[in-house]
């Protein structure tokens, strides 16, 4: 097979070997590792840059390309193409690749080859999508590996440490893309970071994180709720920090954006049958209990402060981790246990729809004894010396923590025990952990997860309000 372009022939990358004299190749690029520098054996004191990429021009084949030089050309190389555009290369060197050593850190590829770039013999140039067969463009939605071989994010969290530092495919859909973060490391180079949260039948929020400028630029082309990527051969690990299983972008990693596989339609069937049914913003906003280690919180807020944090952010408040010493001024546990109680589904552990008895996004699930059962969901006020936040959401096992009780032994005592266990907590000074975000929808604008509210001790409490304890300084 061949592409034809003026009179100038391109081999086929399925027939490239390195007898070749410098061949011509045209493909789409498929994967792009960031610019990187290495000190210079030869030139003691200097450095030597490279980067890598990875073409296709067919269903069944696509190799991986490198590049070694001075860094002005191989930064200017770099920026004059990114992941999804086409490109010609003419007169690279072929070479046999070096088995497992080379891909272990480069994507696995069908060929037994690789193509080098030389500064002084070869030129590679961008393709306007207009010359290019539509059938090299058709092929960004390929994924590189067998479309059946991944891990549903359940399976991830379900087999969870035993798949730290594994090496998986996974697809899913974006729910949400965050803004890129830079920072200095230690040795003073740039770094970067972006966090995009998947989410697919079995799991709602699952953080997968990217590294490199590549990756970061391909995530902020993805349309959360919209997009579903294939990423083959990311790495998944266990965060201690947040005490969670998380994945990321490496070198080795491929991302098919939007593929166009029979286990992607069905992907993207649920996407749209979750947003027309609401079903998808529901579970978001009732989810309770968070994943996050309580130890890793130390700012400790007071409620003005909070509020103005919020009505300075213009509308764009990060999510906001802290502690705030203060005591729950409303809880009304002991006028109706049906509005303190709901029922949750025993599959995905969110609330069912009160209306149909069912639960609405695990495929109307009746909601019998066993496919459900009975969870705090509580909505209580929050106060302290500098003013108050109503209707925090205190829910299913913090809410047990907080009462002392589990519901079922709640829904068993009379109402006068109700109202003793009540003023065991109401106006007793009490250190709450918390997440707040930005929440149009929710009823103040502000919403408040309660993540642990005990008893405070008071010594530990009186240096809080004497502005002893640590400060805000950041957003967790």
């Amino acid at each position: 097979m061949a592409y034809s372009r003026s009179t100038r022939d391109f081999v086929a990358l399925s027939d490239l070997h390195p007898n070749l004299a410098r061949p011509n190749v045209i493909g789409v690029v498929i994967g792009k590792t960031d610019v990187r520098g290495f000190p210079d054996r030869k030139n003691i004191g200097s450095e030597r840059y490279t980067f890598g990429f990875t073409i296709r021009d067919s269903p069944t084949c696509f190799v991986n390309v490198s590049s070694w030089g001075r860094e002005e050309y191989i930064r200017s190389l770099s920026e004059s193409f990114r992941v999804g555009d086409c490109v010609t290369i003419e007169n690279p060197l072929v070479q046999s690749k070096e088995g497992e050593r080379e891909e272990k850190f480069n994507p696995v590829t069908p060929s037994c080859y690789k193509l080098l770039l030389s500064e002084n013999h070869s030129v590679v140039k961008t393709s306007s999508c207009y010359e290019m067969d539509t059938k090299l463009l058709s092929l960004l939605h390929l994924p590189v590996k067998d479309p059946q071989d991944y891990y549903s994010l359940g399976d991830i969290i379900a087999n969870g440490q035993s798949l730290d530092g594994r090496i998986l495919n996974v697809l899913a859909a974006v729910m949400s893309v965050g803004e890129p973060k830079y920072f200095m490391t230690s040795d003073k180079r740039k770094g970067q970071r972006c966090e995009v949260k998947l989410y697919d039948e079995t799991e709602m929020s699952f953080p997968i994180v990217c590294w490199d400028n590549e990756s970061i630029q391909l995530a902020q082309s993805w349309i959360p709720r919209e997009t579903v990527i294939f990423a083959s051969d990311v790495r998944v690990n266990f965060d201690k920090f947040r005490n969670c299983m998380t994945a990321t972008v490496i070198s080795k990693t491929i991302i098919t954006t939007n593929p166009e596989t029979a286990e992607a339609n069905v992907l993207f069937s649920f996407i749209k049958e979750s947003a027309q049914s609401g079903a998808l913003l529901d579970k978001l906003e009732e989810q309770g209990k968070e994943s996050v280690n309580l130890e890793t919180i130390v700012d400790v807020y007071t409620v003005k402060q909070l509020k103005e944090k919020a009505y300075q952010s213009d509308g764009k408040l990060e999510p906001v981790f802290g502690i705030i010493y203060g005591y729950i001024s409303m809880l009304d546990i002991d006028d109706n246990a049906s509005r303190v109680i709901r029922n949750r589904c025993s599959v995905c552990r969110f609330v069912v729809n009160e209306e149909s008895n069912t639960c609405t996004f695990c495929g109307d699930i009746p909601a019998d004894s066993e496919s459900t059962f009975a969870s705090f969901d509580i909505l209580v006020d929050l106060t302290d010396h500098t003013g108050t936040l109503y209707s925090c959401y205190l829910s299913d096992c913090v809410a047990e923590e907080t009462l002392g009780c589990t519901v079922h032994e709640f829904l068993a005592l009379m109402e006068d025990k109700k109202t003793a266990l009540k003023w065991q907590l109401l106006l007793e000074r009490s250190k709450v952990y918390f997440k707040i975000t930005l929440s149009p929808s929710w009823r103040t604008g502000l919403k408040v997860n309660i993540l642990s509210c005990k008893l405070a001790d008071p010594i530990e409490a009186t240096q809080s309000l004497l502005g002893k304890r640590k400060r805000p300084q950041h957003v967790a």
